[in-house]
């Protein structure tokens, strides 16, 4: 979230957002396909698109007032769904931004050489044939994504002001003549050309729905913004309805004025869109208002096309931006220049937009790829809306979306119709989404899915709320032994369950319960409920209410795994004071191979409170597969107070000061990503590593260990967690962990 000196977008600001992403663009760079497959059905499938948009934006608006961060809809499922289901959501919509500036890009590009070829012939005769071809038309949409690229990087703003203001008042000026054109036009020529009304039939109005849905899409950018936009509950809802009205109101009496005055004597929409489908807007004011309507539509176009360019670069540049925040992009896509732009993540979206510019063949494929993806992302946005409002039960929500849940629910469907329908009925763009999200999913899996996780672990434990809204109540399992450590094992517990969010489950077992010679009850059975009682004693004298368990069984290490298991526990945290037993070590060793569990082992001295710990030392070597759960523990005890976090390796004497100086950046990378707080980093050149660890805790309150892993089903507490273990100060505590998976 930025800071709140940060939002400088007003109620105009946010609309012009809206405004320049969705007015003009898509009707002008589309509307021709959409005739042609259509023909005066068009009104209707343009009608419909306004309506699901409207239903899409009640959505978008609620999600966005009350998760009023930049990332849009790649925000939402972050706080609901998982890190995953994120980045694919994300990794989606920031396609979806890029093929729509493609869209947009050939769009201005095309119109441009329409108007650069009758100012040539006006001047010079006619022009040339290279005029015309692909290079011609590549450079000028590059020559445009370059503008808007270094535009972008030095001052914020995704509507382009001028281009919006100025489009609205031509389209104003278009319509009007238009009107008075109309108003001319015989009844029975009306008529004449109002029929067939539905050319192509219901399938064909279904696809024009398909492959101009994108041009009401732009809402969404708004939210994209959220961190920018000064009083989000109140400007950000007004500015996605007023942007999706002004679009109406522009696009219907639009197409109306064409289909009844802007077609010539003998020729009929469907043949001249057919001809003309880029331009057929320009084509037909001119029938009716000579060249003073052909360069009225053709400036607005290119207007339109250029602040819906800029629009798209903006939002995938934000979004690009929040996900590298989250580490599921490169860290550097969210660094900010001087003037406080992420300027790394608007240069990588103009190449990401130019590549494809040059990859995709045509303006209707761009907007059918790019259709398709919104509609399957607003599909999925409408889902999230609905547990986003029934897990934030009890949060202040500024805007609520009417007749909920009926609005959502028959959003997500519609969007979810046409989006099938346009996956089948334009294959192209199905195949080009499916690529895009393997792609995504193995750059994710293979480059940042371990640093994102741990990144995610530690925003859960500093936001319990987040665990509520993703459905999670983690269940952690503390074995019970000793009353004297009760208040050390329940906060730990408490701290790995999540504070108000999950849950921790006191585990007491009896191996013997069998009535003596009296009948009475056996003392085990007596001292097992003792040992509870005085563990949720010591409990609630420090706020907490943990829930507990009474077992009975042979083997206490075996029930616990069963246990475990049997109530599939996120957690497993263990008490052990005497780790240098072998045995105990060995029976540690299976218990933690064969639960799917994060196990926790916690050494403390008697009164060791972990919300008394100030200073953490967290040594580091190999590779580090305790990330997750790390972070976790972490964000947990920055909750609880402020401790001073060391991140601790050490590196032989041979090392060389370049090698040194690589791993003391690593280390500050890591500890940057996976704690919060004061963070200090440590790297020291020595051959005794168990001798420098073991002296370091000294100096600390807790010492945090990860254990070894060989495999997913293979985990040991090993020679070197017990020589640490052995050689550390009694009175230095230690959490030794091992996550699952």
């Amino acid at each position: 979230m930025l800071p709140r000196d940060e939002r400088t977008i007003g109620l105009f600001g946010a609309t012009s957002i809206g405004v320049g992403a969705i007015v003009g663009g898509g009707i002008l760079a589309l509307a021709g396909t959409a005739l042609a497959l259509s023909g005066p059905g068009a009104l209707v499938a343009f009608a419909l698109n306004g309506a699901i948009a409207l239903l899409t934006a009640l959505s978008f608006a609620e999600l966005s007032t009350l998760f009023p961060h930049s990332g849009g809809i790649y925000t939402f499922a972050k706080r609901v769904l998982s890190v995953r289901n994120a980045f694919t959501i994300g990794w989606l919509v920031y396609f979806a931004s890029i093929v729509a500036g493609v869209l947009y890009a050939l769009g201005f590009a095309e119109y441009a050489v329409v108007a650069l070829k009758q100012l040539w012939a006006g001047l010079l005769g006619p022009p040339p044939e290279w005029f015309s071809g692909r290079p011609v038309v590549l450079g000028l949409a590059m020559a445009a994504v370059g503008a808007y690229t270094i535009d972008l990087t030095r001052r914020s703003g995704g509507g382009g002001d001028w281009a919006t203001i100025g489009k609205v008042m031509i389209f104003g000026v278009i319509i009007a003549g238009g009107l008075w054109a109309v108003a001319r036009t015989p009844l029975s020529t009306v008529q004449q050309h109002l029929t067939p009304f539905f050319s192509g039939g219901l399938a064909g109005v279904f696809q024009a729905m398909g492959f101009t849905f994108i041009a009401f899409q732009g809402f969404d950018f708004i939210a994209t913004a959220a961190g920018e936009i000064r009083s989000p509950g109140r400007n950000i809802p007004r500015a996605m309805i007023l942007s999706l009205l002004l679009a109406l109101v522009i696009y219907l009496p639009l197409l109306w004025i064409i289909i009844t005055a802007g077609v010539p004597q003998g020729e009929d929409i469907v043949t001249l869109s057919q001809r003309f489908p880029s331009t057929i807007i320009a084509v037909a004011m001119r029938s009716f208002l000579g060249a003073a309507g052909f360069w009225l539509v053709v400036v607005a176009a290119l207007l339109a096309m250029l602040s819906a360019l800029q629009a798209n670069l903006f939002a995938a540049s934000r979004i690009a931006y929040a996900m590298a925040r989250d580490r599921t992009l490169p860290k550097r896509l969210c660094e900010r220049n001087a003037a406080g732009l992420p300027a790394n993540a608007v240069l990588v979206s103009s190449v990401a937009l130019i590549a494809l510019l040059i990859l995709l063949p045509d303006v209707a494929t761009a907007g059918a790829a790019a259709s398709l993806i919104f509609l399957t992302l607003f599909t999925l946005a409408h889902g999230i809306g609905v547990l986003a409002r029934r897990r934030s039960s009890g949060q202040l929500i500024p805007f609520r979306t009417p007749l909920f849940p009926l609005v959502p629910l028959a959003g997500g469907l519609l969007c979810a119709a046409l989006a099938a329908f346009q996956g089948i009925a334009v294959p192209p763009a199905g195949l080009i989404t499916l690529a895009w999200i393997i792609l995504g999913l193995t750059i994710y899996l293979r480059l940042f899915a371990a640093r994102a996780r741990a990144v995610d672990a530690l925003q859960e434990a500093r936001d319990p709320q987040l665990v509520q809204l993703r459905g999670r109540s983690p269940l952690v399992l503390a074995p019970i032994a000793n009353p004297a450590n009760a208040k050390a094992m329940v906060t730990v517990a408490n701290a790995l369950a999540t504070t108000n969010v999950g849950r921790v489950l006191l585990l007491s077992i009896v191996t013997n319960a069998t009535p003596d010679d009296n009948g009475e009850a056996p003392m085990e059975l007596l001292s097992s409920q003792s040992v509870l009682r005085e563990s949720l004693l010591a409990s609630f004298d420090i706020g907490l209410y943990p829930e507990a368990l009474t077992t009975l069984a042979d083997n206490p290490w075996s029930e616990i795994a069963r246990v475990a298991r049997s109530h599939r526990c996120e957690s497993l945290l263990l008490g052990l004071s005497n780790l240098a037993d072998e045995t105990i070590r060995k029976r540690v060793n299976q218990l933690i191979s064969g639960v799917d569990s994060d196990v926790v082992v916690l050494r403390a001295p008697p009164g060791w409170r972990l919300e008394a710990v100030r200073s953490v030392l967290i040594p580091i070597g190999g590779r580090n597969h305790q990330e997750e759960l790390r972070a976790r523990l972490l964000g947990s005890l920055s909750r609880l107070g402020n401790p001073e976090v060391t991140y601790f390796r050490v590196v032989p004497k041979s090392t060389t000061e370049a090698s040194l100086n690589r791993a003391r950046r690593a280390l500050r990378q890591l500890a940057e990503d996976r704690a919060t707080g004061t963070i200090d980093i440590e790297v020291l050149r020595s051959d005794t590593p168990l001798q420098e660890i073991s002296d370091r805790a000294c100096h600390s309150d807790l010492l945090v260990l990860g254990l070894q892993r060989f495999g997913r089903k293979r985990k040991m507490f090993g020679t070197f967690a017990r020589d640490i273990v052995a050689r550390t100060d009694p009175n230095c505590a230690i959490i030794m962990i091992s996550q699952r998976g």
